[in-house]
């Protein structure tokens, strides 16, 4: 990918998301999402999300959710609330292309961010997917570089600009990712254009 391209989103037809701190609001680092109760979407993510949806982009979830690991939740706990999340934003007039998930602990696979397996995953599942037509968007710095060790452009969401905590490496994320944005729905406001793919 040449540089000049970096900061040029036109030609991105997938893009994916992390989870915790883009669509919804992060937990304090030592605790985890457990139940729908805790989740909250961050405000305009499923008008985002719609956008995307309306102009032909896929939109697909990458998130390490370590609590299953860790026996705080069970997996089919996890894909619950995971349709409880496709059902609140479907009433918005938003969906989600697919949801992937790492639910093992540090060290035990190939698929926690910011390793690339879940990415591998996608990329089989939808074969037009590759690292030049997709974008990472993430709110940490293992985002950002699972997105750039497979060579995709990466947007940095800084959660410090809307009241979110700010992750303790978000100064090497913005200095790895290729832009930064204040949220969601900002970065689709800023950096995907409004016209519809092919």
């Amino acid at each position: 990918m040449g540089k000049h391209n970096v900061n040029n989103f036109s030609d991105i037809e997938y893009i994916f998301l992390d989870r915790d701190g883009v669509l919804n609001r992060s937990l304090p680092s030592d605790r985890f999402i457990t139940r729908w109760e805790e989740f909250e979407l961050l405000p305009g993510v499923a008008g985002a999300i719609a956008r995307l949806n309306r102009f032909g982009r896929k939109v697909i979830v990458v998130t390490n959710q370590r609590c299953v690991a860790l026996g705080l939740c069970s997996e089919t706990d996890l894909l619950a609330l995971h349709e409880r999340l496709q059902k609140e934003l479907a009433l918005q007039g938003a969906a989600l292309d697919a949801i992937y998930y790492c639910p093992h602990d540090i060290g035990q696979c190939n698929c926690r961010k910011p390793l690339p397996g879940l990415f591998e995953q996608a990329f089989c599942d939808f074969p037009g997917a590759n690292a030049r037509n997709s974008v990472m968007v993430g709110d940490s710095l293992r985002d950002i570089e699972a997105g750039a060790r497979l060579g995709m452009r990466t947007i940095f969401i800084d959660n410090a600009h809307n009241g979110g905590s700010r992750s303790p490496d978000a100064d090497r994320a913005v200095a790895v990712a290729s832009v930064v944005a204040r949220s969601l729905p900002d970065c689709v406001q800023r950096y995907f254009p409004l016209e519809a793919t092919d």
